[in-house]
């Protein structure tokens, strides 16, 4: 159903040494500040565009330039290879300073998309707090400066804030990423503070009423979780009841999934100092392969086993790069096809060694008859099955 395209090069304008992997508000800054003007509609309290111009930064404007009223013109890149319905229901969501909760199996994109309604919405996706076993619930709240603490008491100016209490007091969007990671008792702490608005810091009740923090408007919350991750740590009923639940899913048609894999893996060996020459039909029958073990069916309606591992989106762009990078570099005239059943095993085999067995079935099975069907390619690599050992 859906994946993030676009550049992954150096934004414009980005000041210091270069970085692997750009801020969008940094990389997609021209479209940012063009369509924060582009649209003079009403827009919620704090931000930066119209709920439509938001739409438009992450599904792109199509071939044609939008016109601003300055005269001005801009195609807006698509970044979300997907249901605009769902991007719409997430803006809607947002617009009405509800908690926003997006679920999917991993590697489809949910963090991108989180990353991608910030930016739009206020303009920075970095108030994000990381979702572990280990996340404690002051990571969520507040800590504070024990230099100042011991130096002054307990004040304002030694409060610490998390980049929750950030986004409250400055109308922006905080992330939480992996959400069911964190223990019950952290993620209790969001219910109150998505119900009331408000957080309570005892430490400085007597500081003239600061005591209580109000969130201003424009706040929200972006949260996302793993389908997969399904009873780590199970969301209460009253914290599930404060969130809007969309899920995102597989990109469901192959062209374009293709189109993403191979404009990622560029981008992924572009910034290695290489070219991507990795052959279409090739890339093609690396999209297959992971449709078919990620569905459990091929597209002729073949029955596949499916393995226990995640055949993501993201995985692919992994292998595809993979596979690029050996043969820019170390090739020595070997057809790149060759690399492709090894990098496969590498990513199927990494949860349960029984998968092994199910990728051999795979080629035992869509693999063998695609080749005896005629396609050299599939030939190619039926040939190759005694590489997977």
């Amino acid at each position: 159903m859906s994946a993030i395209e676009g550049d992954t090069t150096e934004g414009a304008g980005t000041a210091g040494a270069p970085r692997q992997v750009e801020l969008p508000e940094d990389r997609y800054r021209q479209e940012l500040d063009f369509l924060a003007g582009y649209d003079q509609g009403a827009r919620p309290p704090g931000w930066r565009m119209t709920p439509r111009s938001v739409v438009l930064f992450i599904c792109g404007s199509g071939d044609e330039p939008l016109r601003a009223a300055d005269g001005s013109q801009l195609v807006v890149s698509r970044k979300f290879v997907g249901d605009r319905a769902l991007v719409e229901r997430c803006v809607v969501t947002l617009a009405g300073e509800r908690g926003l909760l997006l679920v999917g199996e991993p590697g489809t994109a949910k963090s991108m998309l989180s990353e991608l309604l910030a930016a739009a919405v206020c303009g920075a996706s970095t108030l994000t707090v990381q979702g572990t076993a280990g996340t404690t619930e002051d990571q969520l709240r507040y800590g504070w400066n024990y230099a100042l603490l011991l130096a002054k008491g307990p004040s304002r100016e030694a409060l610490v804030p998390s980049p929750v209490l950030t986004a409250m007091t400055t109308g922006a969007v905080a992330r939480i990423e992996e959400v069911t990671r964190c223990l019950p008792e952290v993620q209790d702490a969001l219910v109150s503070l998505l119900s009331e608005r408000r957080m309570s810091v005892p430490e400085l009740s007597g500081e003239g009423g600061e005591g209580t923090v109000h969130a201003v408007p424009g706040f929200t919350l972006i949260a996302t979780a793993n389908l997969r991750d399904r009873g780590v740590s199970e969301m209460s009923a009253a914290l599930k009841r404060r969130f809007n639940f969309e899920e995102v899913g597989p990109i469901a048609d192959l062209d374009a999934e293709t189109a993403l894999v191979r404009s990622q893996a560029t981008a992924a060996l572009a910034r290695s100092g290489a070219a991507f020459g990795v052959d279409d039909t090739v890339l093609e029958a690396l999209v297959t392969a992971f449709r078919d073990l990620r569905s459990g069916r091929s597209a002729e309606g073949w029955e596949v086993e499916r393995p226990s591992t995640v055949m993501s989106t993201a995985e692919a762009v992994h292998v595809a790069a993979s596979m690029g990078l050996g043969a820019a570099y170390l090739s020595n005239g070997r057809d790149v096809v060759r690399t492709l059943p090894g990098h496969l095993l590498g990513t199927v085999r990494k949860d349960d060694p029984a998968d092994h067995a199910r990728l051999l079935g795979y080629w035992d099975g869509p693999v063998r008859r695609r080749a005896e069907a005629g396609s050299p390619l599939w030939r190619t690599l039926w040939e190759l099955r005694d590489d997977l050992g």
